[in-house]
């Protein structure tokens, strides 16, 4: 990680455009973790440049939108909270990140809670910030020792603990299982 000296905003309108710049970025982060989450494959692949490259020869969203259904297929539910974001300017078109999050994951029936660290670089294009790459990295995934209930927790409400609704309130969960022909639990 370096000092963010990239791009030195000195009029008012620069000064804002870095702070819009700051929160679309941002948000990419946040908007990665719900695709992810939701098993929304087209919006995840919308949060990367058009040309991403996949593997060693793969190029283009539609490649990393198939590389995300074979690898999520693996897992049930998933829930990753971000946290902390550092976000460095190269220049007014590129950035690079470094992207703090706790993540619980569904695996053959048991939870697993972690930490990672994702190594983010960013593209603006036509205006719009885009992942260009994002490395994840990991500090440790351990056996959560307490199984929450279906979707991750439960619901408190008048008539006592229900079950969650998560991540099954989401359209884009049920047409990802759908797609596979298979189940999620």
């Amino acid at each position: 990680m370096t000092t963010d000296l990239g791009w030195q905003a000195e009029s008012l309108e620069d000064r804002i455009g870095r702070l819009e710049a700051l929160d679309q970025i941002r948000q990419l982060a946040s908007r990665y973790a719900l695709a992810v989450d939701t098993r929304n494959l087209d919006d995840l692949a919308a949060l990367f440049v058009e040309d991403v490259r996949v593997g060693k020869d793969s190029y283009g969203r539609q490649a990393i939108r198939d590389w995300y259904a074979r690898s999520l297929e693996r897992f049930g539910t998933t829930i990753h909270f971000v946290g902390n974001h550092v976000i460095d300017f190269v220049s007014a078109e590129a950035a690079t990140g470094v992207v703090t999050c706790h993540d619980e994951l569904e695996m053959h029936g048991e939870w697993h809670v972690g930490k990672i660290q994702y190594l983010d670089e960013y593209s603006r294009r036509d205006g719009r910030w885009y992942f260009k790459r994002r490395r994840l990295q990991r500090w440790y995934l351990v056996d959560a020792l307490t199984r929450p209930s279906h979707g991750g927790g439960v619901n408190l409400d008048k008539t006592g603990l229900q079950t969650g609704l998560l991540p099954d309130l989401w359209p884009s969960w049920d047409r990802f299982w759908a797609e596979r022909g298979k189940s999620p639990r």
